[in-house]
């Protein structure tokens, strides 16, 4: 008689409520960017290109708050796994104390160093966009700190698998912004400064929401407002052993976009617009495989908690079994739509023949590749094996998608197809230096987070 099956830590049905709300946040926000950008597109080219300036600097920002958020939902997942809510809950608190701690600091910087911090990532721009890139900066800055409360809180939901909150705020958020967005900027006429302000206003939102729903004490983990909110250093050690990795990893891979974009800019107008179109079709054909990403960490951080080895693989597994097979069929759909969609964008024969080279490398080769090199990672880091990913994942950004770029784009004369086929090399190499580290099982070493 065959032993009985182990009882298994999450059912199908706990996945899809973890997984398919976080899909539909990443559409929502693919979306409701899309519209974003096209009525700030109305204020003119200054506007446009200030306040794509801004943001991207703004995500590298957001990126360090993503990896300390990282931090605390392993510390929590692997806590709850291992059945100790009490140790989870005061990680709770204290990832809410170090991320707005942090926050506040990089929005002192922002407010002080805004001029020199623009010229440093962007060089000598023109005076009017200067301008007009330093009021965005300063006012879209003092959305820091919700921002940071948000992700973090997100993260706890995510931890609790009810991701439905995070997905609600999210939607919050983006149909405030669109509608302050409309309002100051078609009513008010407030330009720039009524776009920045929409932004602070539906993340203040979308924070204060998350805030009043984490302190309902029926959660498994909610905010205790009691006792304050003294530092615990040694659970803020377990969060930044997680999350500074975390966070560096994701600003440098943040880091490492702008400079490709640097060199795309050397290349002429035709493939600055076909880079950034397919950049868009991109994006847009990896959203299903950004929702799994997220929940990667929960799912592998409890069964590490867990203690059980067994479970831990066969959730790896099954968590890629699933990210594969959605986001390959998401992904031939966009493929099928493209045609379409590039008739959406008014661009010359050359530009949509250059674009749609661009998506065709890009969506084709992440059919096979994208889960791998960037959903299961996650299960990595979720073991706590985070020095290893960021090293790799640094490395492998600063060589082969920006050291290459060059060398394809620019030295032999490739192009924007030199830039693709970069990125794609920088597939291969994270890839094949996650699944060696995988086999080897040396990613197992520190899953315990007493040992951090």
């Amino acid at each position: 008689m065959s032993p009985p099956a182990p009882q298994r830590i999450f059912s199908n049905l706990d996945l899809s409520r973890l997984i398919i709300p976080l899909v539909i946040e990443q559409f929502l926000s693919c979306f409701v960017g899309m519209v974003s950008t096209m009525m700030v597109a109305s204020l003119g080219e200054a506007a446009v290109s200030s306040v794509s300036l801004v943001d991207h600097f703004n995500v590298l920002i957001i990126n360090i708050f993503a990896g300390l958020s990282t931090g605390g939902a392993v510390v929590a997942s692997q806590f709850l796994g291992a059945k100790r809510v009490r140790d989870a809950q005061g990680g709770t608190k204290q990832l809410l104390l170090v991320t707005l701690a942090v926050s506040l600091l990089l929005l002192v910087v922002a407010q002080v160093f805004n001029r020199q911090l623009i010229r440093l990532f962007f060089g000598s721009i023109d005076a009017e966009v200067m301008a007009l890139s330093r009021t965005y900066f300063c006012i879209t800055a003092l959305a820091y700190p919700t921002i940071a409360l948000f992700n973090a809180c997100a993260a706890i939901f995510r931890v609790m698998g009810n991701s439905k909150v995070s997905m609600y705020g999210s939607l919050l958020c983006n149909l405030v912004n669109v509608c302050c967005s409309m309002l100051l900027i078609y009513v008010f006429r407030l330009g720039v400064a009524g776009a920045a302000w929409a932004v602070v206003i539906s993340r203040v939102v979308a924070a204060a929401l998350l805030l009043f729903l984490l302190s309902d004490r029926r959660h498994v983990l909610y905010l205790s407002w009691r006792g304050g909110f003294r530092p615990q250093w040694a659970m803020i050690r377990k969060i930044l052993y997680i999350g500074i990795p975390s966070g560096v990893e994701n600003s440098f891979f943040q880091l490492g976009r702008i400079l490709v974009l640097s060199v795309i800019s050397l290349f002429g107008t035709v493939q600055i617009a076909a880079a950034a179109v397919a950049g868009n079709l991109g994006y847009l054909a990896c959203i299903v495989g950004g929702g799994f990403s997220l929940a990667m960490i929960t799912v592998v951080g409890q069964c590490v908690g867990n203690g059980n080895r067994e479970q831990l693989y066969f959730y790896v597994r099954k968590m890629m079994r699933l990210a594969y097979t959605a986001h390959v069929l998401w992904g031939l759909l966009v493929l099928l739509a493209v045609p379409w969609i590039l008739k959406l964008y008014a661009l010359s024969p050359e530009t949509m023949r250059l674009a749609l080279i661009l998506v065709l490398i890009h969506n084709v080769f992440s059919l096979f590749m994208w889960p791998a090199a960037f959903v299961f990672p996650n299960a990595l880091r979720a073991a706590n094996d985070v020095t290893y990913t960021m090293l790799v994942s640094i490395s492998s950004m600063l060589i082969l998608r920006v050291g290459f770029s060059h060398v394809l784009g620019s030295y032999l004369g490739w192009g924007a197809i030199g830039v693709w086929i970069a990125m794609v090399l920088d597939w291969v190499c994270r890839i094949t230096c996650f699944y060696l580290r995988y086999r080897s099982g040396a990613w197992l070493r520190r899953t315990n987070i007493q040992e951090a």
